[in-house]
Formats: structure tokens, sequence, C-alpha cells
């Protein structure tokens, strides 16, 4: 039979009448031990130990000799808790759901004697669970009580605790400005809006070696010190409290502090981060198309977005019908892509970069308000156009017209004066942008030209070109040796030997080609069939007259 140790706990509200030779703690032992005497049967034995708590009210857990008691079923030297009534244990159904997960976790029960309150028995542990719901009913009720009063008083703007915000220490239920950290929030908010762009923010703030005060947290733990992180800027930005109020779920009360941020500044901040973040999550949509909808040529067709795929590439296309003189339509025009969001991301940042001379075309008249801080917005403006990002592009953009000569890019000025924070009346009117830029027919595609020759999307390696490079001074490196032949590495390869020796001779190009097809800045009609052409001369000299020949032609 297993043997269970039982522990006998009493309690007194007050010490009158413990001097007696036999006082209610001595009843109550005595209670408790004769019961447990009457279950030696079930093994039960009474530990020595007396767990008295003389002139303690049961209105808190914190009492020595119960302490003691919870110390010691923790460490499994009880296993049963006997009592002479439970509110010897505790008067709150809430304490009494706590000393009841002590008593589980530890495996251990009790008995209240005369209650018939035994957590042993089945009917004892229906009992504790129905007295359980009542103490989650309790706790319930206490937290709706809690959440209530916190929103009447946060309604009445009253600060309701926790760490205070940089710029603020508490003052009762209130906020006092420090006003060293205030000046720092109002440099951070005339910052941002300066540069319109968080990130942009942080590098101006690292750059000035501006760091995060030291402050010591409630907690007594220090604080401060480091950098800015972006997340800790976006928190002080669209942090209420700056403007005078107290937020309090969906809700804003004007506070009982007062505001360290004005209304104006506030209002320009709070529009810029609107603003960028309706940008970020537009970028994140796969696969939208920078200008859908938005391009069409100079006789009013509009072009539609295409795609092709070739293995699991895909290359998309902006393609319209070309119209012929007998009505039908002839072959479609396909602009890559990304040819043309370049040539519409270069014109546009191009003007960005003199936003004086943009806004004087738009015929816009500058408060000296507005002067302040424009080219910090406006290189905060021509970075997004160059990373081209799809919000900021598409509401600039009214259209795109495709000429046989030129790109025009008819922005929109309301958008632009939006998107450079200057206030003043909406305008209707739009700015045409036009560039050089001649079409031009590569296999199906066409291609924009600009006047260099380069296509504007060509700012980087001619990677088909190279790899053909690399791969002919393999091969040459390997016909040198004199152990193999053309028609080896064509048996080999599985490719045809005049396609080989045409490949090799891509090992005799003139420096100054290899150099710009690694440099991205190869004119496009170069393409590799020309350049292993069999009439491309092996002398350099001859090479360069026969391409500007060839070029000139085209």
């Amino acid at each position: 039979m297993k043997r269970l140790r039982c522990a006998v706990y009493t309690r007194k509200s007050t010490d009158e009448g413990l001097g007696q030779d036999f006082n209610s703690l001595d009843a109550q032992r005595e209670a408790c031990t004769a019961y447990i005497k009457s279950q030696a049967a079930d093994g039960w034995v009474l530990i020595p130990r007396c767990y008295d708590d003389g002139g303690f009210s049961g209105g808190s857990l914190e009492r020595p000799a119960l302490q003691a008691l919870l110390a010691d079923v923790k460490a499994k030297r009880v296993d049963i808790v006997v009592v002479h009534k439970i509110d010897r244990l505790t008067r709150s159904l809430l304490d009494f759901a706590k000393l009841v997960e002590v008593l589980e976790a530890s495996e251990a029960s009790f008995v209240s004697v005369t209650q018939s309150f035994n957590t042993t028995t089945s009917m004892g542990r229906l009992t504790l669970n129905m007295l359980l719901s009542f103490a989650q009913f309790e706790r319930e009720i206490t937290a709706e009580r809690i959440r209530d009063k916190i929103a009447a008083s946060k309604a009445k703007g009253m600060w309701m605790g926790g760490n205070p915000p940089l710029g603020y220490e508490p003052a009762g239920r209130s906020l006092k400005i420090v006003d060293a950290h205030a000046k720092l929030i109002v440099e951070i908010f005339e910052r941002y809006v300066a540069t319109g762009n968080v990130r942009l923010l942080e590098y101006e703030l690292d750059r000035k070696q501006i760091r995060l005060p030291r402050r010591i947290a409630l907690s007594g733990r220090e604080t401060g010190g480091g950098k800015f992180s972006r997340g800790q800027l976006y928190k002080i930005l669209s942090n209420p409290v700056y403007r005078g109020k107290i937020a309090h779920h969906e809700k804003l009360y004007e506070g009982q502090h007062d505001a360290i941020v004005g209304a104006e500044l506030w209002n320009a901040a709070h529009h810029l981060l609107r603003t960028n973040r309706q940008g970020y999550h537009a970028t994140k949509r796969p696969n939208a198309i920078l200008l859908a909808g938005l391009v069409e040529t100079d006789d009013g067709r509009r072009f539609k977005s295409n795609h092709a795929c070739k293995g699991r590439k895909r290359y998309r296309y902006y393609v319209v019908d070309q119209a012929s003189d007998a009505g039908v339509p002839g072959n479609p025009m396909r602009i890559p892509n990304g040819e043309l969001d370049a040539a519409v991301s270069q014109l546009i940042c191009k003007e960005l970069q003199d936003p004086f001379a943009l806004l004087f075309k738009a015929d816009v008249e500058l408060r000296p308000s507005d002067i302040a801080g424009l080219e910090p917005r406006a290189q905060a403006m021509l970075a997004a156009v160059d990373q081209r990002d799809y919000f900021t592009v598409r509401s600039l953009i009214r259209k795109v017209i495709i000429g046989s000569s030129y790109v025009e890019v008819q922005l929109d000025v309301s958008a632009l004066l939006n998107g450079l924070a200057i206030a003043g009346v909406p305008h209707d009117d739009t700015i045409a942008l036009k560039a050089a830029a001649r079409t031009m027919r590569t296999g199906k595609a066409v291609r924009l030209v600009q006047q260099n020759g380069r296509s504007p999307n060509r700012a980087k390696p001619n990677l088909e070109l190279a790899r053909h490079i690399v791969k002919a001074r393999e091969w040459w490196s390997e016909l040198k040796s004199g152990d193999i032949r053309i028609a080896d590495i064509a048996r080999r390869e599985g490719l045809n030997p005049s396609w080989v020796s045409r490949m090799v001779r891509l090992n005799f190009l003139a420096p100054a080609v290899v150099e710009a097809i690694f440099a991205g800045t190869l004119p496009d009609h170069l393409g590799p069939d020309l350049l292993r052409h069999p009439d491309l001369p092996l002398s350099w000299q001859k090479q360069l007259e026969f391409l500007a020949v060839t070029a000139h032609k085209n």
C-alpha cells in the first residue's frame, strides 16, 4: 500500500486567544489529526511538522506557514494537505485556483475535514472543478473591470503607466516634457520631412553621430546609447503621444500632457508615412507590370502586357498591333519591359536631378517653406524611381507615348507636388518629358535605341555574348594544343562544325569590342550573329572599321 504523507494546515485571522492552553489552532489541528487517523487503512500518515498561521488574514497568500507548506509540496515532501475548512486556506477563489495549480503540479491533493471536500475522490474533483469555474469567472470579471478603468482613464487623457516615450518622463497620471530629448524628437520629425524616407533619415542621424539618449527604464535597466534603428524611428514618427494624444485601441483622445510636435509638422510627416506605406505594399506584388495600361503609340493605339517563356525564364513585353494602310493589323510591335521601364525611369530621374527647373516647367509658385528641404525630398523620389518603385512611378505618370523617334512621358503635376510634400492648390496639368529614341527590330522584338546607339536597359554586361567569348577561348586553347580539331569539339558538344568555327572567331575580337561587351556599352545592333559573321576581319583596326560601317548602314 502506498504511504500518503499528510500535512495539517491551520489559520486564525487574529491573534486573540492564541496564548490560551487550547486555542482555535489546537482545535483545528485536533480535528484534522483525528480525520487522518481514520484514513490510516488507506495509507494516510501524519507528518510531525506543524503549519500554523496565527493572526493572518485569509485574503492574502503571503503567510509564513502557508509558504512553508507550499515549499514542502513543491519539494514533494507532502502528498495531502488537510484543513478544517476551505476558508482556512484562502477566502479568495482566485487564490484558491493558484493553490490548486501548485498542488496539481506536484501531484498532491487536499481535504477539508468538516465540508466533506476530498480531491482524492471523483466527487471531490467534480466539486473542485465547479469552484475553479467560479474562480475563472471572477478572474474575467476582474479583468473586465480593469480594462474598463483603463479605457475610461485614457478617455480623460491620462497616462496609464509603462516606460514613457523618448522626450517625456512620468508625472503622476500625466507626462512631463524632457527638454533636451524633446528637441531631438522635433529634429527627427523635421529631418524625416526633409528627406522623405526613413532609410535616409537613419543614414543622416548616423552620419551626424546622433545617438539614442541614455535613460533608466522602470525596471532599473539602462537603455540607449546606440544608433537609431529604422524600427525605432518608425515607432517615434507614428506615436500620437508626441502630438499630445493618448491612444486606446483605434481611438485617440486629448492627453493631459503637452505636445512636443506641432500640428503642421505632424501632418507633413504622416502624409509621407502614408504615401511610403502604400508604395511599400504596392511593390510587394511579384507580378506587377510597371507601366501596364499607361503606354500607347503616337496615334493612340494602346500597348498591352504580354509574356513569352523559354525554359524556366519568362520574358515580358509591351505589345501593340501595327497599323497598316488596308486597316488590317500588321505584325505586332513588342518592346521588352526592361527596355521601356529603364527609358522612362532614366528620363524622370534626369529631370528630378534639378527639381527647381522641373517645377518651373510646371509653372508652380514655390513658397519659402516649400524650398527648404526640396532637394533631399527630390533625391528620395529620384532613388525610388531609379529602383522602379511601383507606386512612386505609377503615381507620377499619366501616360507614356512611343513615337517613331522619341519616347514621351507625361508627368502628373499634382502627384509630383504631393510626392515632394509641396502644399498648394491641386493641379490637373501634366508636364511632357521627351527623349530621342528610335525603335529597331531585332528578331520578333523591337529594341529602344538611344542617340548613343545603346539600349536604355544596357547598364550591365551582355551575358550572352560574354558566355560565348569565354567558351570561344576555352575551345581555342584546346585547338592550339593540336590534340583536337573543330570537328571533334562539334561532335563532343553536339553542335554543327561551322557553328563552332564561327564561335572560335570570337576569340579574335578587338579588345575595345570585348571591353564594351563586358561593360554593357556595346551598341544593340552588334549581336552574337554579327560578331560571328564570316566576313569579320581578323585585323582589330579593320574590325572596328567594319563594325562602324555596319552600324552606319543600319
